[in-house]
């Protein structure tokens, strides 16, 4: 169980880095988060928990059953943002920056040179960059507020998740809904595989190059 002056610390942790991401992404006022976030989160973890163990990227049993789990949950959120989130962003009324999820890694229809360029950055800077600074910094520092519970961890992910939504506010109020539903359901992932951010980290990986493969056949816009 975790102190008062530690709970305490970890509210400040979660308010400084509510605070990056929403200076970035909507004020414009501060660097791009993941970054700053990624090496917060690293520090934090390293001098707090004592170990790089603590960061959930080691070997956790039989690899394909890993990579056989990210993947299911991969096409979970595909199938889910398609049919579900995406319709009910457009229901409700919830509009798009059209195309600036692909224009921000540039045109990828028939270029073979973007498409390797936004995979590269998909498995270094979003895929680890932030499912170790949403994921597992900013989720962990939030259920630490409830001593680190499971209930405390399921409730920190909602915040999370909100979060990790406005941390795409460029794609618009739709884009900032889906990724948030997206961003819930690769936590989720995360959590029912007992917290193996491995899950999280190729998960989220998986679900963006496929994108890519489909912007690159001019099959997604």
């Amino acid at each position: 169980m975790l102190s008062p002056a530690e709970r305490g610390i970890s509210l400040l942790e979660l308010a400084i880095a509510s605070a990056i991401i929403i200076g970035h992404n909507v004020f414009h006022v501060v660097p791009n988060e993941v970054p700053i976030l990624f090496v917060l989160g690293l520090a934090s973890i390293r001098l707090r928990e004592g170990s790089w163990r603590a960061l959930g990227l080691a070997h956790f049993g039989v690899w394909w059953r890993t990579i056989l789990i990210a993947f299911f949950a991969a096409i979970v959120v595909l199938a889910v943002g398609e049919f579900v989130t995406e319709p009910l962003a457009k229901a409700i009324g919830l509009h798009t920056n059209a195309g600036a999820a692909a224009n921000a890694l540039g045109g990828m229809k028939g270029n073979l040179w973007n498409a390797l360029k936004g995979l590269v950055i998909v498995w270094t800077f979003a895929a680890f960059g932030e499912e170790i600074s949403y994921r597992r910094y900013l989720l962990g520092r939030a259920a630490d507020l409830g001593n680190g519970s499971t209930f405390a961890h399921w409730l920190a992910l909602i915040y999370v998740s909100v979060l990790f939504g406005f941390g795409h506010y460029y794609q618009g109020p739709a884009g900032v809904f889906t990724t948030a539903c997206d961003g819930f359901m690769i936590g989720a992932a995360y959590l029912l595989s007992r917290r193996n951010l491995w899950v999280a980290v190729l998960t989220h990986g998986f679900v963006d190059s496929i994108g890519i493969v489909l912007l690159f056949f001019g099959l997604a816009d």
